[in-house]
């Protein structure tokens, strides 16, 4: 086990950006016509997106991929990509990545930074919800269409877009304490004559590396379909996905709140980002 101190930093060198790819092929090991080349970690660091590593000693223990964008007039980031290396993680470099991303995008003014994730990977909804304070009101059926990835299995790869908005009190709370469930002043209460609406999702991914490979495509279809309208139907209505009830029967938690959120810009057009 590597115990080096965990450095992370802004990556502007080839031999980084290789080294980047590299690590990307081991953690998602996909065809290599899906992975991003190293050019397109050039073109970020270039032109005013992100490309950020750990390091423990010599070792890329993680990274993230970020491009630039504009919307509304105003500068944002799309965090195209992140993964930590096997061996490294539940050790908080995931945490530390995002920290830091948020740090440097602030400083230059950046108050918004946008990804997709799967709505079926509970840990990842977990982390982006209740440890860094995003929410979600945006879901993207079959974003990248069918991949050769094996953790797809061929099904489609349906999205929610988190929006994490930088300095609002919501993030501040989350953040000050990322090891609670529920960080403090994150209670889902909606407004005045509003319930939180709950849905429900399984408390491990249904399919791929690590989840139960014996479930039929057709019943993970079905689940998305549920999810899909489920989650749009609410979301037309004002509700965002604010938190996960984690455990063994998770829950998304939606909850009216005003748009924009505090300390985020208004997102009139529908999101084309992907991730």
């Amino acid at each position: 086990m590597n115990t080096s101190p965990v450095v992370v930093r802004n990556c502007h060198e080839l031999s980084d950006f290789h080294a980047c790819v590299a690590l990307q092929r081991e953690i998602w090991g996909e065809d290599p016509l899906e992975v991003e080349p190293a050019t397109m970690f050039v073109v970020a660091a270039h032109t005013g997106g992100q490309v950020l590593a750990a390091y423990a000693g010599d070792v890329l223990a993680g990274f993230v991929l970020a491009v630039a964008g504009i919307r509304d007039g105003q500068p944002y980031l799309h965090s195209h990509m992140a993964g930590v290396k096997d061996g490294f993680r539940d050790q908080g470099i995931g945490r530390k990545l995002k920290l830091f991303q948020r740090e440097e995008a602030l400083q230059r003014g950046i108050r918004l930074i946008q990804w997709t994730f799967d709505p079926l990977e509970v840990r990842n909804a977990h982390f982006n919800l209740n440890r860094l304070g995003a929410i979600a009101r945006h879901y993207q059926a079959n974003l990248y269409g069918v991949t050769t990835s094996p953790l797809h299995r061929g099904l489609r790869t349906d999205r929610l877009l988190a929006e994490w908005h930088l300095d609002s009190p919501r993030v501040a709370a989350a953040i000050k304490d990322g090891s609670r469930t529920l960080p403090e002043g994150l209670e889902d209460v909606g407004p005045s004559g509003t319930s939180p609406v709950h849905i429900e999702v399984p408390s491990q991914i249904p399919y791929g590396v690590g989840g139960n490979t014996s479930t039929e495509p057709s019943d993970v279809t079905s689940l998305q379909d549920r999810l899909h309208r489920e989650f749009t139907t609410h979301f037309a209505r004002g509700y965002a996905a604010t938190s996960l009830i984690p455990g063994t029967h998770p829950a998304y938690v939606l909850t009216r709140i005003p748009h924009p959120l505090a300390g985020g810009e208004s997102l009139k057009s529908h999101p084309r980002g992907i991730q």
